[in-house]
């Protein structure tokens, strides 16, 4: 079991010992989207959402979001991060209409910030599921995934 780092020498789970990890620069920037209808699409555009601007409460739960992520997921340490932002983006065709969201996380620290991102960017996108499902609860949220991150041992990520 020593082989995996989250389970101690009797095989149970444990938080990682990052104490003689150098402190370095570390990004992360995550992906994910929602697909919603014409309608929902038109009342955010313009803002007129009843539970209020539906961008700018995701934004927000998703700054949130990244600094709770240690007490959300078990084995994450707490980090200082030194910022976090969200950019909201919207792919339109004839029969879709998905919002794309992407959480982007730095900190200057001894382990990486790539959970820190993912979670961000869930939280966006459950947000806005929840300000919008009055009208609609076919909302889908798609796929979230790490699309960038830098720094540390593991060296630099991006998604092909």
């Amino acid at each position: 079991m020593s082989s995996f780092t989250h389970f101690n020498e009797e095989g149970r789970a444990q938080m990682v010992d990052i104490t003689e990890k150098t402190p370095t620069a570390r990004t992360a920037v995550a992906k994910t989207s929602v697909q919603v209808s014409e309608e929902i699409y038109s009342g955010i555009k313009e803002g007129n959402m009843k539970k209020g601007d539906v961008l700018q409460v995701a934004q927000i739960a998703g700054i949130m979001a990244a600094k709770k992520t240690s007490d959300l997921i078990p084995m994450c340490h707490p980090i200082a991060l030194s910022g976090v932002d969200l950019h909201f983006d919207w792919e339109l065709s004839s029969s879709c209409y998905e919002l794309t969201i992407e959480a982007h996380v730095k900190t200057k620290g001894s382990t990486g910030v790539e959970m820190e991102a993912l979670t961000a960017a869930s939280a966006a996108a459950l947000t806005v599921y929840d300000m919008c499902k009055a009208l609609d609860k076919g909302i889908v949220i798609g796929e979230t995934y790490l699309l960038t991150k830098t720094g540390g041992k593991s060296g630099d990520y991006k998604r092909e």
